[in-house]
């Protein structure tokens, strides 16, 4: 059988350069769960991301919590939620799926887990990120995880097609800034933030955890292709289902990236802006996604101006 052109698919700007190392593996006939977890571990690593791993915005108590999922072509999954002291989330969550007969382990336990498995112990509260908890700290009208407010969740969810035509995928995040303590969002979640079905294809996600488990977001986009939705007709499909939850209009935002097993792909998200990462065809891009919603979140606004 003639090899398959490899194809990679992640959320947001820092998903190009893991797209990058991504497809480096693949084009040594990687796997494309290699791939993804290697992909991961390159937002994972880089301060500059400040929704994943190292530099990630911390809870309201000035700790950096970490979850991640990964989801092989054998179907099998693993993930780690709530994690301290442990940058590379993906790859945890992959020792979870290969090592145990868990789905999922939290808080100390996937800490402790993580050591036993040769991973190395690391503050990941940068000075960057400390300074803006800092900040938010004595902010007299911060926004409170309590009260629900949402920033940005640049989540990295990246889902990749190797030599071999076999999908994986993988889903890793520092959650949400300032939330409360022990708080777990979706993607950790098996068919919430991250799905993979080697028959049919993959999605990831990333936004506002509680909607999209809501509606089992990357699940139901895998579902929708099953029965003869494309990609994109899928992540808008899905889109507008939580859109409709909320009587036709949205506040907050979610993101949504999808690969068919023929290598076709999709992504959309509720409102602007939304960049995907695609590599296909030997070329990666950043492409800006269509918004469901034809208006720009307040947060980012806000975000660009102080950011």
């Amino acid at each position: 059988m003639n090899p398959i052109n490899p194809v990679v698919i992640s959320t947001w700007y820092h998903g190009e350069k893991a797209n990058e190392v991504a497809a480096r593996v693949l084009s040594e006939k990687g796997s494309a769960l290699d791939a993804v977890v290697a992909g991961a571990a390159v937002s994972e690593e880089d301060p500059d991301v400040m929704d994943v791993g190292y530099g990630g915005l911390p809870d309201e108590d000035g700790t950096v919590t970490l979850d991640a999922a990964v989801v092989g072509s054998d179907g099998r999954s693993g993930s780690v939620a709530g994690m301290e002291g442990v940058v590379h989330a993906a790859a945890v969550a992959r020792k979870v799926m290969e090592e145990t007969k868990h789905a999922m382990i939290v808080g100390e336990g996937a800490k402790r887990f993580a050591i036993k498995m040769g991973f190395e112990e690391k503050n990941l509260l940068s000075e960057e990120a400390r300074h803006r908890w800092l900040e938010w700290k004595k902010d007299p009208e911060k926004p409170t995880a309590w009260l629900g407010e949402h920033s940005l969740h640049e989540t990295l969810g990246i889902v990749a097609m190797d030599q071999s035509g076999d999908l994986a995928g993988a889903c890793t995040t520092s959650g949400e800034a300032w939330k409360i303590h022990g708080r777990v969002g979706d993607s950790p979640i098996i068919g919430a933030g991250l799905y993979v079905d080697n028959g049919v294809g993959g999605a990831a996600a990333t936004g506002a955890g509680k909607e999209i488990i809501s509606v089992c977001g990357s699940f139901l986009i895998v579902e929708k292709m099953r029965g003869g939705m494309s990609p994109q007709e899928a992540c808008e499909h899905t889109l507008r289902r939580i859109i409709d939850r909320h009587g036709g209009d949205a506040d907050f935002q979610v993101g949504f990236v999808a690969l068919r097993k023929d290598g076709e792909t999709g992504a959309a998200s509720i409102q602007r802006p939304f960049e995907f990462a695609l590599f296909k065809n030997d070329e990666n891009r950043l492409i800006k996604a269509k918004a469901i919603l034809e208006k720009q979140t307040d947060f980012y606004k806000t975000y660009l101006r102080n950011g």
